[in-house]
């Protein structure tokens, strides 16, 4: 019996900034951002959207096709916590209405978390194979004004349906691991945007990478020729490029820088137009595999490294099933992405400093967003979804 994702789905804001636009205020080269990280675009949560929103929105289509009663629990995958004590995911479990005897619990190791979720899924799958597993991955990516991190922000969400002999997906049980503590990007407590410091955590990543990978093939007999694909954590889309031409030289793999291009581009194109989604971004990647590769994926193999900032890294591997296509929202994800609204320079500033209110008073938010579930008001502490 095979284990692994049935179905997969994702979700972002209706509302974007282009990167060339926040390029013309800083009085730069856009190709600073096009060229230089491989982003385009960013998401901009709209004022009435957070990590719950944006999860119940991507989950709702394989809810609605499973049916509300057959997911035996929900793993919900952030660093974008909105409570210290209550899972977000219970949220949703409301929102889409689930059975009340479906388990919910929130995971939290930077962006690595998604990864342990759906390793966690796979083994409760295994043993009670007819009970899938909901994974949800959401967060919203958020720097300081004018910082390094300004135009790798981003917001976005993905649904996985973990079952027994899925249609998309099949993971391999053998995993590579590597934990470090270190100390290239935190949010404590006090502080709504994330602290970096960009350049450790590109060579924390790398060197997490290596370990894995080298952890991964004391546990496997799948070599790096044994893979088609691959699928890296985008906080940008360059350091896909930068990760995968170590693991080629690690490898001493001999590939042109073509045919390296050409095992991880079709990854690359959702997260262009997203940003950085934390906990998601892998995923969206993944995602964008399937859904843009110029080639029928049937019976290839896919490698997939997970990296949370602190640092938690895992590289795993999956062969994509005979008719993953059949199980693919591909037109319903690419009308959400072409029918965004841009912003104007002076409208994401506003929208950067939307007040996060604190003070316990009632507070009803303005309705922006398209999707089916909003966050409607923020009184007595409490947060008040609502099904638009």
């Amino acid at each position: 019996m095979s284990v692994g994702i049935d179905e997969i789905s994702f979700y972002t804001s209706g509302q974007y900034l282009d990167l060339k636009t926040l390029a013309e205020h800083q009085g730069i080269d856009s190709n600073k951002y096009y060229d230089g990280i491989g982003q385009e675009k960013m998401a901009m949560a709209a004022v009435d959207e957070d990590v719950v929103t944006l999860a119940a929105n991507a989950a709702l289509p394989i809810v609605e096709r499973v049916g509300r009663d057959s997911i035996a629990a929900v793993l919900f995958a952030t660093e974008t916590g909105i409570d210290q004590s209550k899972a977000a995911g219970v949220y949703v479990h409301r929102l889409l209405e689930l059975n009340s005897n479906c388990r919910v619990v929130e995971l939290k190791q930077a962006c690595y978390s998604a990864t342990a979720a759906i390793q966690m899924a796979c083994a409760l799958v295994a043993r009670q194979p007819a009970r899938p597993i909901l994974v949800i991955a959401s967060d919203v990516a958020r720097y300081d004004l004018d910082s390094p991190g300004e135009a790798t922000q981003g917001c976005g969400a993905v649904a996985m349906l973990i079952s027994a002999n899925p249609r998309v997906l099949a993971i391999d049980p053998e995993v590579g691991n590597h934990t470090e503590d270190v100390m290239d990007f935190w949010r404590p407590n006090y502080r709504t945007n994330a602290l970096v410091d960009g350049k450790y955590s590109t060579k924390i990543y790398l060197k997490s990478l290596k370990r894995s990978w080298e952890n991964f093939r004391e546990q496997s007999s799948v070599d790096y020729a044994d893979i088609d694909y691959f699928c890296y954590h985008l906080p940008f889309g360059k350091m896909a490029q930068k990760a995968h031409s170590q693991l080629a030289r690690v490898n001493k793999s001999g590939q042109t820088a073509e045919q390296l291009e050409q095992q991880i581009e079709p990854t690359l194109q959702y997260n262009r137009l997203i940003g950085n989604s934390y906990t998601a971004s892998m995923y969206i990647g993944l995602c964008s595999l399937l859904e843009n590769s110029s080639e029928n994926l049937a019976g290839k193999r896919v490698g997939l490294f997970s990296y949370g900032s602190g640092c938690v890294a895992e590289f795993f591997t999956g062969q994509i099933q005979a008719d993953y296509a059949e199980a693919l929202n591909a037109d319903r994800h690419q009308a959400l992405l072409r029918e965004r609204t841009e912003l104007s320079y002076d409208e994401y500033i506003k929208l950067y400093h939307y007040p996060n209110p604190t003070d316990g008073g009632e507070h009803i938010l303005a309705e922006q967003t398209q999707g089916a579930f909003r966050l409607a008001a923020i009184c007595d502490h409490k947060r008040e979804y609502v099904a638009r």
